[in-house]
């Protein structure tokens, strides 16, 4: 088989870009090429709506079936590919299909990381990447009372929210000294990790996991203090690892991922990386060479692939944002956060709605945590994009909007 774009992956990377190329008035003919056999969905409401059993999966698909037809996209799922040839533009999939490409979109994301401890590969010991991962996981809540979540990211937090409110006790593990310890401050962090547990959440952080017991199914969670929990269930959510491994064998250029140039391109000739596994020079991290799991970074990346294979002139600088649902909170960032001089908090957290800005060393605006503040999430955006100093005793004064401290110019503009 033959395409003049091929995309390996079916997640929103792989989708988006095929949607652009199409919006884009590219009449080529066009492959996603995707391990499961669904068509593709959104993946966020897996850990949240979709776990809590509030969103038929019906709804979660990008587009109907129809699309892919009436846009001539050709959809070749259960398809696994094991090895590129960059030189003859050749894929080769496990089922032993060869395909043919002129150019090439590695949208393939990541493979959640296990525990490499005795007994992870026990029955009852799930992950949550997709939909079959959640659908084993609520085909066996009924027998379960007892659940020990591995992580303290947005994937564990999301799903010890959603098993406490179906009824479930649930002990958090963090091997850190707080949960979201990689992508929010010390203030955002005690506030989840205390609102967790008013919820009944056992939430510890700084723990050590010795092992897994069970005979012929999970039974328990082994600490390094000896101490074992009883599990009925383990969820672990402990990141992921990059899908490049055919990529990487085929000459490209990786560290921590693919690496990718402003049009996502990687090392290799028509060959293009987008999403969860491309690591790409980001200006919102001081330029350093990142990856960011998102379906923004995803979907904005699609979008300069599809732009510059249709001969426009494009690169990713978009703005990254995150979001997370957890109990009646909803969580909205913008920016990153990662080497910031100081924070700021807005307003009072008792009161469910805040947001914690977050300051460089010349005090300009880098990112926002906005906790059931939209307002703040909006207009702060833009001090993020335009990194605009604001004097932090100013701004901690949450009677005053922050679009009075975008500059005029812009504002009028």
């Amino acid at each position: 088989m033959t395409f003049d774009v091929a995309i390996v992956g079916g997640g929103h990377g792989g989708a988006q870009a095929a949607i652009a190329l199409r919006a884009a008035g590219f009449a080529g003919s066009i492959a996603i090429i995707g391990r499961e056999t669904e068509l593709p969905y959104e993946r966020p409401p897996l850990s949240k709506e979709y776990l809590a059993q509030e969103k038929p999966f019906e709804r979660l698909y990008l587009r109907p079936a129809s699309y892919w037809a009436e846009k001539d996209i050709t959809l070749l799922l259960g398809h696994t590919v094991t090895a590129v040839d960059a030189d003859g533009h050749r894929l080769q999939c496990a089922n032993g299909r060869e395909i043919t490409y002129g150019k090439l979109i590695w949208a393939a994301g990541g493979d959640p990381r296990t525990l490499p401890l005795p007994g992870a590969d026990l029955p009852g010991v799930h992950c949550v990447r997709d939909r079959e991962d959640v659908d084993a996981i609520m085909a066996e809540l009924p027998g379960v009372q007892h659940v020990v979540v591995v992580g303290g990211g947005y994937i564990g937090l999301e799903a010890a929210a959603v098993l406490t409110k179906l009824g479930k006790q649930v002990v958090l593990l963090e091997a850190l000294p707080r949960v979201l310890a990689r992508v929010a401050g010390e203030a955002l962090s005690a506030f989840y990790e205390a609102d967790h547990r008013a919820h009944g959440v056992d939430l510890r952080t700084g723990q050590e996991i010795a092992g897994i017991e069970g005979q012929g199914r999970v039974s328990g969670v082994r600490l390094a203090s000896d101490e074992v929990l009883p599990a009925d269930m383990v969820i672990v959510g402990i990141g992921i690892a990059p899908c490049v491994e055919p990529l990487a064998k085929a000459g490209a250029e990786t560290g921590n991922g693919v690496l990718v140039d402003a049009q996502c391109r990687t090392s290799l000739a028509d060959i293009f990386a987008i999403g969860d596994c491309a690591a790409h020079a980001n200006k919102f991290a001081g330029g350093a060479v990142i990856r960011l799991e998102s379906v923004q970074n995803a979907n904005d990346m699609a979008t300069v692939v599809a732009r510059t294979i249709c001969g426009e002139a494009a690169h990713y600088e978009a703005t990254p944002w995150f979001w997370s649902n957890q109990y009646d909170l909803k969580l909205q960032t913008v920016g990153l956060s990662a080497g910031h001089a100081r924070t700021v908090l807005r307003g009072d957290p008792a009161s469910r709605k805040f947001a914690v800005v977050y300051l460089d060393d010349a005090g300009r605006v880098m990112a926002l945590d906005c906790i059931n503040n939209a307002r703040d999430y909006s207009h702060g955006r833009r001090l993020v994009e335009l990194g605009v100093a604001v004097d932090p005793a100013v701004l901690a004064d949450a009677d005053r909007q922050l679009k009075e401290f975008i500059p005029v110019a812009v504002a009028a503009g």
